[in-house]
């Protein structure tokens, strides 16, 4: 763990997305949650739970007004504050929004957002010289293809096109990451991706099992496009990989077709489920890479219960060896619907309580701040002992 550049292993995940939703709506959840405004206090909440790095996104569609022109300023604002407050930042460039001129499938969309990632480490350089840089440059590719290409739920809009969708997003992924590196060698790239179990039906036909495992298999497509392990064409490199990151959420393991997900809590108990630290280490096992868990929460009454079984299997995972980086709390202050904006989801460490004309305020969930406490002692002592074990 030595190597880690995380300033903290718990992160704090905010949700910065500027999308269009379903509607063709863009929405803005820096604005929404409040987050732009109360930034400061925001971050020094984060102290009583010794969090010390964050999630941040630079909302693209902010940033680029105009072809190849950049406002910068907002960015800059956040970059002060987290100097100010002794916040490590984690950016994401893309997090599902693109300027109101593109779409993936935009033929200029790539070379656009090669020139973002180089016009985004000068800005950042200027800001801080020679400071730990971790960029994931554009998050969740199997979602957003899927989301926008196969759903119709945002740009581009399309149905039965998501793997084209998917390869566009590559693309510019790829000479993103390419830009990057090449503008500052030492760029730690940090990838995104959701980690799944697609599982057939019980007692299934052998066809179906081959079905489900199409679909499971699909989640590595993005990664091993980065690595050039498939579609080779693009560019790909295994050193354009640093960090994998999964995100794991309560419905990501489900069964195919009736995307009905399976019981975590396994009562009464499914065959089917996986135990996240198998996926885990299918995941290293694949790619020889330090992996981080990068977004995880859980709606409502069952927090406390879900972050306690998150640490049980990061534990475990830690006890085998394995170089394991961090956790995210995604989102950390609650979040709307993206399509209605209401409801909020109750899924953060702070509740949003809702005011006229001002921002959020936040709302510790109690029980959630106790669990979360003892999860931290949990994860400091099967450190310690891996340490020793090392040593």
């Amino acid at each position: 763990m030595c190597n880690n550049p995380f300033s903290s292993f718990w992160m704090a995940g905010y949700e910065c997305t500027d999308k269009l939703n379903a509607y063709g709506n863009r929405v803005d959840f820096l604005q929404e949650t409040g987050h732009l405004q109360l930034i400061d206090s925001d971050y020094q909440s984060l102290a009583q739970f010794n969090i010390r790095t964050v999630r941040e996104g630079i909302r693209w569609s902010k940033v680029e007004t105009r072809p190849y022109h950049y406002d910068w300023s907002t960015v800059k604002f956040m970059l002060e504050r987290g100097k100010v407050n002794g916040i490590q930042q984690v950016w994401d460039l893309c997090h599902f929004g693109f300027p109101d001129d593109l779409t993936p499938l935009h033929p200029m969309f790539a070379r656009r957002f090669a020139a973002l990632c180089r016009a985004f480490v000068k800005m950042y350089r200027d800001f801080d010289p020679f400071g730990t840089l971790i960029v994931t440059p554009i998050n969740e590719v199997s979602f957003l293809a899927w989301l926008g290409g196969d759903k119709c739920g945002t740009s581009p809009y399309c149905i039965n096109y998501g793997w084209q969708v998917k390869y566009a997003l590559m693309r510019a992924y790829v000479e993103g990451a390419a830009a990057l590196k090449e503008a500052d060698p030492s760029i730690k790239i940090l990838t995104t991706e959701p980690l799944i179990n697609a599982v057939p039906e019980l007692n299934a036909r052998p066809e179906r099992v081959e079905d489900a495992r199409i679909w499971h298999n699909y989640q590595y497509q993005a990664v091993d496009m980065l690595c050039g392990f498939v579609s080779p064409e693009l560019g790909g490199k295994p050193e354009y990989v640093d960090i994998v990151g999964v995100n794991y959420y309560y419905e990501n393991q489900w069964e195919i077709d009736i995307w009905k997900p399976l019981q975590w809590k396994n009562e009464p108990a499914d065959p089917r489920f996986v135990p996240l630290r198998n996926l885990l280490l299918q995941i290293y096992e694949r790619y020889q890479k330090p992996i981080a868990l990068t977004e995880t929460s859980h709606p409502k009454e069952d927090r406390p219960d879900w972050i306690n079984m998150i640490a049980e299997e990061t534990a475990a995972v830690i006890e085998q060896g394995v170089p394991f980086y961090g956790i995210c709390l995604y989102p950390i202050i609650d979040r709307p619907d993206w399509d209605h904006l209401t409801p909020w989801h109750n899924a953060g460490l702070w509740d949003a309580e809702l005011r006229e004309n001002e921002p959020p305020a936040r709302v510790l969930y109690e029980p959630y701040a106790e669990a979360l406490l003892k999860c931290q002692d949990l994860i400091d002592e099967v450190q310690e002992q891996a340490n020793v074990k090392v040593a």
